[in-house]
């Protein structure tokens, strides 16, 4: 379960969610990466254990760090950035990296992405994967729909990203909520990516509990069925308890009636169709 439904930073307070998601059924977190100290991050990391939780994390680029930057500082800054968000996640035992790590989030140019732009932010995470190798993190990469992002935004311009990038620590994910809107054939595009898919996001097209919605959910897990995805299945939510993180999501009304609601029927609706044939 991503965290990011109920914080961008986790705190003690949040103790108790991650003793009930484990109760649950969960058998890992999604953990936000934004700001924090090693201590932090390491006595999250024995939290978990303690739980017999797994681990992934999740971060985003800002401007002053982007790795598509022309300007050769602010490359090295998202290189700093991302080797820093990649020791926290060591601390806490992550598996997985996700998220837009190409470009800042809701960052455009006008146009879409030079090939100077592709050049740079392949070397930029070619440079960042032998961290990531050294941690034992995987980098998934994340397309985002046209409205977020402009530098990757279907399932092939990630692969070919990463395949650019080629370094075993650099994957792609797969998110519903990006692909319903940005693929033709959501389940083609799935199909695509099999070489280089380390991540999926479970996320329904207007953010709430998986399978209330438009997704096409049967033909998502077939595809994963066939392709024999052995990985993690995140489910990834947002709600309106975090007004900054609302905002950046353009989440502007309620979409569920309770966060429980989200983790419990959207567990509930994974196991019902990893069953389904």
């Amino acid at each position: 379960m991503n965290l990011l439904l109920w914080t961008a930073k986790v705190t003690p307070a949040h103790d108790r969610l991650l003793k009930d998601l484990q109760k649950t059924g969960y058998d890992g977190v999604e953990v936000p990466v934004f700001e924090g100290t090693s201590q932090e991050y390491t006595t999250l990391g024995a939290k978990l254990r303690d739980l017999g939780l797994g681990a992934t994390a999740v971060t985003v680029m800002s401007p002053e760090c982007s790795p598509i930057s022309p300007d050769a500082k602010v490359r090295q800054a998202a290189v700093d950035r991302l080797k820093w968000v990649l020791d926290r996640g060591a601390e806490f035992g992550a598996e997985v990296l996700c998220g837009p790590l190409h470009s800042p989030l809701g960052v455009f140019s006008g146009t879409g992405p030079t090939s100077d732009e592709r050049k740079r932010g392949a070397e930029t995470l070619r440079r960042v994967a032998d961290h990531a190798a050294a941690a034992k993190i995987t980098l998934a990469v994340e397309y985002l729909n046209r409205f977020e992002a402009y530098f990757l935004t279907t399932a092939a311009d990630a692969v070919k990203f990463a395949d650019t990038v080629d370094h075993p620590a650099c994957g792609v994910m797969w998110d519903t909520f990006h692909a319903h809107i940005e693929e033709k054939d959501p389940a083609a595009a799935l199909a695509g990516m099999k070489r280089r898919l380390v991540h999926v996001h479970l996320s329904e097209n207007d953010r709430g509990t998986p399978g209330t919605g438009q997704v096409d959910w049967a033909a998502t897990f077939s595809t994963l069925r066939k392709l024999k995805y052995d990985r993690w299945l995140v489910i990834e939510a947002f709600g309106r308890a975090l007004p900054d993180l609302a905002a950046a999501t353009r989440v502007w009304r309620d979409l569920f009636a309770d966060p429980k609601d989200v983790y419990r029927d959207g567990l509930k609706f994974i196991r019902r169709n990893l069953r389904a044939k």
